[in-house]
């Protein structure tokens, strides 16, 4: 878990069928051994997969850049080369447990949009308000970048947002971004909790 989140949920916080489990870009790129790589990635996959049976709607986002997509270095933005259309990289991680996700959201697809956020160039928002989705969980990578955008978005559509500090990991381009990107959220609004205090509603019903 990041050092020095405020947890504030000390109670268990139950998941209802207007709850959604949104699970950030687990794909071999950023992992260990991808080409842009969270060093403390893959020690989120075990919290990741024990939560989605808990909720009854889980999306998982995923980069889906083209090659030329404004955010390579090849095309003067920040980053190497990663998760490329159709490419072994893009592809999610096999540590995860694809069986429990509802319906994968493709993102970066514009060349122009950064795609940080789940909801940047996406339908997200109206596939979770057809649903009847009002809070989101958040989990996945990286803390300082796509959970982050992806938290901070949330919000300004109008959702309760929860992320949960031990499945989630930074990148830490910078000392200190990975706090930076944690106390930004909590200022935004955003609420933070562990894995261990979420329950499932029970019986719970997963979205067709």
């Amino acid at each position: 878990m990041p050092h020095g989140v405020p947890v504030e949920a000390s109670e268990p916080v139950t998941t209802e069928a207007d709850d959604a489990l949104i699970v950030v870009d687990l794909q071999n790129d950023f992992l260990p051994g991808g080409s842009l790589p969270v060093a403390e990635g893959n020690r989120v996959f075990v919290p990741i997969n024990a939560l989605m049976p808990r909720f009854q709607h889980v999306y998982a986002t995923r980069d889906w850049h083209p090659r030329h997509h404004a955010s390579f270095q090849a095309q003067g933005g920040p980053w190497p080369f990663h998760c490329l259309q159709g490419t072994p990289g893009a592809e999610f991680s096999p540590l995860l447990d694809r069986t429990e996700i509802d319906e994968v959201i493709s993102k970066g697809v514009d060349p122009q949009t950064d795609g940080y956020s789940a909801f940047a160039g996406t339908d997200l928002a109206e596939r979770l308000r057809r649903h009847g989705v009002r809070r989101l969980f958040v989990c996945g990578l990286a803390t300082d970048y796509c959970v982050k955008a992806t938290a901070l978005e949330g919000l300004g559509h109008g959702f309760e947002v929860l992320v949960v500090t031990d499945a989630i990991a930074a990148v830490k381009v910078k000392p200190g971004d990975e706090a930076a990107a944690l106390e930004e959220m909590r200022r935004a609004g955003v609420r933070f909790v562990t894995s261990d205090r979420i329950r499932s509603s029970s019986p719970l019903t997963r979205s067709p």
